[in-house]
């Protein structure tokens, strides 16, 4: 079971590889001023949700992140940063039917009235619609920011994507994963 863990979230990190793929939606607090935060801590892995990944992804994902604050002027601490990071994954088994129906016409002859003259037709046809359905894992990686003087969440990032497996490319795909999560943070990346 904990190589499946593993072998899924691997996959689901690759499978965010192409950002137009991923869909993220974020939700912050509107009245807190961002600009004030000057450095941040990792709260952890919420449920410890990181025992499905391995020591690289892990690093990788840390890496990522470290790249992405340092992009926005803020410098990680061990403790007691201006804000509190903890994330959280989940990988779930969904199920996607598609529908392609082919239409096969024929013609013949028949009678009926048009204006002023006789028109005639006959048509039939038949059609064949198949269905098919295939299963996938949709993963999902959430992000929470609290304030950690007030323990106030202030922003929160989901990303969600289909994954595939291909672990070739899990060494970029993390980076622009993470990318995409963080590209609505309230602080923009410095010039």
């Amino acid at each position: 079971m904990k190589t499946l863990k593993i072998s899924l979230f691997i996959a689901l990190m690759v499978a965010f590889a192409s950002c137009s793929t991923v869909k993220v939606v974020t939700d912050l607090d509107k009245t807190h001023d961002f600009s004030n935060y000057k450095t941040y801590s990792f709260l952890g892995w919420q449920d410890d949700s990181d025992k499905i990944i391995n020591d690289l992804d892990r690093k990788r994902l840390r890496d990522a992140f470290n790249h992405e604050f340092k992009s926005r002027g803020l410098e990680f601490v061990k403790e007691n940063g201006d804000m509190a990071v903890s994330l959280f994954i989940v990988v779930d088994q969904k199920t996607s039917t598609t529908a392609y129906t082919d239409y096969y016409g024929s013609g013949g002859y028949g009678y009926g009235y048009g204006y002023g003259r006789y028109r005639g037709g006959w048509g039939g046809g038949h059609t064949t619609t198949t269905y098919s359905e295939s299963d996938y894992l949709e993963g999902t990686l959430v992000m929470d920011v609290f304030d950690a003087q007030s323990k106030d969440q202030v922003w929160q990032a989901i990303a969600t994507g289909t994954v595939t497996e291909n672990p070739e490319k899990r060494d970029t795909s993390i980076p622009k994963t993470i990318a995409a999560l963080m590209k609505e943070f309230p602080v923009a990346p410095m010039e």
